[in-house]
């Protein structure tokens, strides 16, 4: 049985923190368990349980092949038989996406899939292609807790990240500097580190780097600049490997990357530099291990301070993934898992651009947190909810499928590409109702807690369920408007009202 006892702050507060940041919660049977153990013994139990892992996959629609045709074979189809392609690779990335997050509340490797979420902002892509983007989930998740740039070298040679940064028209006589400027700014260095000039000669060097039509890199020598080049003070007849090779001695990239896993894992709104300091000198030095600095993190008393929990606003993927894992949430039907995604405004497999989701305090407008306030109820009810959301003209580029890109030139796409974005409406809104149907076992809550009274419930429960305290009254709104027909009846009436609040959206 839980006993919270008045701390600053308690084991229990410490423990569900360290579930939040490292995976996606913890349940009240899974807290019963580990409550007396050390910090220190459960952050090495959560990594142990990272080593073995399972890919992600899924059952393929009977065109999950059509990506591998050859040009004369893609030219030769119909319209009727592109569209019909089009909406099977629509279908298989949605299975995708609901897998993957039932695999996110409940996969027991749960730090390694948080990891990967992680790593899915950094790297942000989107393909039309269902394997591209099934492939690359599964290589972030194979090196999400290895060394960095092994993650680098294997993002950077991915078919889905070669294809969305245009690198498959990285030419020796016409280069294309789209993958090189990202791979710098946005993937190691951070913006300032580098000039126009590095750009232009990382290009060079990552010309030929393609992919063919199994989905598989391919190095085109023909199409490759192998002359001498400047890169960031050094010259040679530089290859992408090299680039890369050269970016991670720069000891800018373990800070740009220490400095967002901390944001995302720590705090994002109160970065303590000195810390962040000596956690990218220790990164540097470990090679770039990924694993030994996350626990470095989850084992230092600063990451327990006051100040760091409950100061992060759940991404809706959070916020979806912990509810199912937390409280035993099941969906009858996937479907609305999308439409929440969308509603609130993250679309696994669909990030916004290149730089990902800015998260933090974008996540909160007044229409999203609403949808927020809602959803337990309607989780816990089975109910009908309103979905809303936008169609912008990228995603909808999205559910084109032409892979006569690849033979494009850079200004022929972009054409084609503001063609269609005019005669699309921008940001058409989209309005409709669903109904939501759910099954939830909180049976583990009514025994941990049916012996307490509803005064003491609501303390208990609150302690739980947020990590941020309530005020009095607020507990006292929660306990006036709980169903009090049954001790059962209660318990999760109260934890409906509890998740409705405002602080729930903290982790």
């Amino acid at each position: 049985m839980i006993k919270l006892v008045k701390m600053t702050p308690t084991q229990q507060r410490k423990i569900q923190h360290l579930y939040h940041r490292a995976g996606f919660g913890i349940s009240i049977s899974e807290l019963n368990k580990i409550q007396n153990n050390s910090i220190k013994v459960i952050v090495n139990n959560i990594f142990s349980s990272s080593k073995n892992y399972t890919d992600l996959s899924i059952d393929y629609g009977e065109y999950a092949g059509s990506y591998k045709m050859k040009k004369e074979a893609r030219e030769n189809l119909t319209q009727e038989e592109k569209k019909k392609i089009q909406k099977a690779f629509r279908e298989d990335i949605v299975k995708i996406n609901v897998k993957w997050i039932n695999k996110l509340a409940t996969d027991n490797a749960q730090l390694r899939e948080k990891m990967t979420l992680f790593w899915h902002g950094h790297f942000a892509c989107k393909s039309p292609v269902p394997m591209f983007n099934q492939n690359q989930n599964n290589t972030l998740r194979k090196f999400a807790l290895g060394k960095f740039g092994d993650l680098l070298m294997a993002v950077s040679k991915d078919p889905a990240m070669l294809q969305f940064l245009n690198n498959q028209q990285n030419r020796k006589k016409s280069p294309n500097e789209n993958f090189a400027r990202e791979v710098m700014e946005l993937f190691t260095l951070g913006r300032g580190n580098y000039t126009e000039e590095d750009i232009k000669n990382s290009a060079r060097a990552f010309t030929g780097w393609g992919f063919n039509e199994e989905g598989e890199f391919v190095f085109r020598d023909k199409q490759h600049d192998d002359g001498e080049k400047n890169f960031m003070g050094k010259t040679g007849n530089f290859s992408g490997e090299d680039v890369i090779k050269i970016i991670l001695e720069n000891k800018k990239t373990a800070e740009f990357i220490t400095n967002k896993i901390y944001r995302f894992f720590v705090n994002e709104n109160d970065t303590d530099k000195e810390v962040v300091k000596k956690l990218a000198g220790e990164f540097y030095d470990s090679g770039y291990d990924i694993e030994k600095l996350m626990k470095n993190i989850f084992t230092s008393d600063w990451f327990y301070d006051e100040r760091n929990i409950g100061a992060k606003i759940k991404s809706p993927t959070e916020l979806i993934s912990g509810m199912m894992r937390v409280f035993n949430v099941k969906f009858e039907n996937d479907l609305p898992i999308v439409f929440m995604e969308k509603s609130m405004g993250q679309m696994l497999l669909n990030p916004p651009n290149v730089a990902g989701w800015p998260g933090g305090k974008n996540w909160i407008d007044t229409s999203s947190l609403m949808f927020r306030m809602k959803l337990p109820e309607v989780l816990f009810k089975s109910s009908e909810l309103e979905f809303s959301y936008k169609d912008t003209p990228d995603e909808d580029n999205m559910k084109e499928v032409n892979m006569k890109e690849d033979n494009m030139k850079d200004d022929e796409m972009n054409m084609q590409k503001q063609k269609k974005n005019k005669n699309d409406s921008a940001n058409r809104e989209k309005k409709f109702f669903k109904k939501v149907k759910t099954n939830i076992n909180l049976n583990d809550y009514f025994t941990t807690f049916g012996k307490y009274d509803k005064e003491e419930l609501v303390g208990y429960l609150s302690e739980f369920v947020l990590q941020k305290d309530i005020n009095t009254n607020t507990k006292k709104l929660a306990l006036t408007y709980s169903d009090i027909s049954s001790k059962e009846n209660f318990i999760e009436s109260l934890i409906m009202r509890l998740m409705s609040l405002p602080e729930y959206q903290l982790c």
